[in-house]
């Protein structure tokens, strides 16, 4: 995938204060058996992302980038650092005040079809963070006519289960059911990394077309440099459980001063088959030499 010139670059964003900030955050796994030592995953990890905002994570896999979702969603373990959402701290909330979260704060995963539940049907789905906020029944089915519109499908997907839809059409789904509440920050974790190529654009694109609506924030989740440039405001790289560049994304996915960040940007996917085995080529060199220092 080659975007360019994405119309994030060039939109403004609020200087508003962070909707959601993340502090020295650092996240340790115990380790497998009785003596072995805890795995660091996160090590001492700082973002923030404003309102309306779209900041790109990436890194490559095992780099801790979705343990960072995660810990923002209450999934992992935050072993020390604080999570700050909406002027809220919201690291050590108890299960029941983290539900209270689910108006602002959502998430859509990487492969839809393990994210839907395959016995009920997309209005079921739908339906249901909705009557769990106490919305009539009348209301929930024109508000799932809305949303489906919203995501580009027919009205009569609601009547159907998620196997009867193609993988960018669940996709869709997962992006309405997370669209349900008006949320403020949708994390997405490699939310088309599952996808072909014309696929992901295109629900690369819907995602925009909703931003550009409603003004929603985005963390990014991705191991993909070219799609992150495509859909962000500004790229976080991370390595080893620490970011190692921050800043704009034409800056940081154009000229990085990073050496992982150049790894990325020489192992980005291009049309040019010869410049892709030269790309790569310099990307093994500068591995090797990251790895000699």
């Amino acid at each position: 995938m080659q975007p360019s010139n994405h119309p994030a670059a060039h939109r403004e964003v609020s200087a508003a204060d962070a909707l959601l900030s993340v502090d020295r955050l650092r996240v340790s796994f115990p380790g497998k058996g009785r003596r072995a030592p805890a795995t660091e995953v996160l090590k001492g990890v700082d973002l923030a992302i404003r309102p309306g905002e779209t900041l790109g994570l990436v890194g490559e896999s095992g780099s801790g980038k979705s343990t960072i979702g995660r810990a923002v969603l209450g999934l992992a373990p935050v072993t020390s650092g604080t999570v700050t959402f909406a002027g809220r701290r919201i690291d050590r909330l108890s299960a029941r005040r983290r539900r209270g979260l689910a108006r602002d704060l959502q998430v859509v995963f990487q492969d839809p079809y393990t994210s839907l539940n395959p016995s009920r049907t997309v209005g079921d789905t739908l339906a249901e963070p909705l009557i769990a906020q106490g919305t009539a029944a009348g209301a929930s089915r024109e508000r799932i006519a809305d949303l489906l519109g919203r995501v580009q499908l027919p009205a009569d997907a609601a009547s159907r289960l998620p196997r009867e839809f193609s993988g960018g059409q669940r996709q869709r789904v997962a992006i309405a059911r997370a669209l349900a509440l008006d949320p403020r920050l949708i994390i997405c974790d490699e939310p088309v990394s599952a996808l072909d190529l014309t696929t992901q654009r295109t629900v690369l694109d819907l995602l925009l077309e909703i931003q550009e609506a409603t003004d929603v924030a985005y963390l990014f989740v991705s191991h993909d440099l070219s799609v992150v440039r495509f859909m962000s405001h500004r790229v976080a790289v991370i390595h080893h459980g620490e970011i190692v560049e921050t800043g704009d994304a034409a800056t940081v996915t154009g000229t990085p001063s990073h050496p992982y960040t150049r790894t990325l940007l020489l192992a980005s996917p291009v049309a040019d088959v010869a410049e892709q085995r030269r790309r790569r080529a310099a990307a093994d060199r500068v591995a090797k030499k990251e790895q000699q220092t």
